[in-house]
């Protein structure tokens, strides 16, 4: 009762969260599309990886894709759940860009290495960095090895450092976060990285597989 006057929340939901510290799952699973696009998808997703090699006016129509499947590969659903799909995977294609202007409370983390000498020893050692890219304001750890351990203790000693939870944190596709990423772009977080998560209920970000310069901050930061 104490926690649910002092969070403003209910009662019942505390109860919740002291049985099931990670939220539950929640959220639509598996095909999200007709069945009788079953067994089509992958033509219809090659069609648009080859069109994206040709010029613009000659790129498929998804009339011109519902007309293929049904003459070339007897296809015997209707145009609109065709041109739902495709639609859909246009869209899910999309290249996303991370604006380089930046609000407040949001943050950057990555690993970097580098070589010590620790004890009259040469050491390369791993150093978790998070930024905090509107005040350019800097935290930075070293520790042995880039492990689950680290990554997790990395936060809680920026947390602490900077007084306070960012609202939300960009990423890379590290694995420490990232279990798999899925054919829609989607990620599968780590069981670790969930409960990280959950924990301190910040959103999470990701960068683009590649693309470095989404969280160019951090980046200079490891520099």
């Amino acid at each position: 009762r104490a926690a649910a006057r002092y969070f403003g929340i209910n009662r019942k939901t505390v109860d919740k969260m002291l049985c099931f510290p990670e939220p539950a799952a929640h959220g639509r699973s598996g095909q999200t599309y007709s069945r009788k696009l079953s067994g089509f998808t992958d033509i219809i997703d090659q069609i648009l990886v080859d069109d994206r090699k040709v010029h613009i006016k000659q790129r498929h129509t998804a009339a011109r894709i519902f007309e293929r499947l049904r003459d070339e590969h007897g296809f015997t659903g209707g145009i609109t759940i065709v041109r739902d799909y495709v639609a859909g995977a246009k869209l899910r294609s999309r290249e996303v860009f991370i604006p380089l202007s930046h609000k407040p409370g949001h943050a950057q983390v990555d690993f970097g290495e580098a070589d010590g000498i620790i004890d009259g020893k040469l050491v390369r050692f791993h150093y978790f960095c998070m930024d905090l890219p509107h005040s350019d304001a800097p935290f930075v750890k070293a520790y042995p090895a880039e492990v689950a351990e680290a990554f997790c203790e990395g936060h809680v000693a920026a947390f602490a450092f900077f007084g306070g939870i960012p609202q939300s944190i960009l990423y890379d596709n590290t694995k420490l976060a990232v279990a798999q990423i899925l054919g829609d772009g989607k990620r599968e977080r780590s069981r670790m990285f969930s409960t990280l998560q959950s924990h301190y209920l910040f959103e999470d970000k990701f960068g683009r597989p590649g693309k470095g310069n989404d969280k160019g901050k951090v980046e200079g930061l490891v520099g």
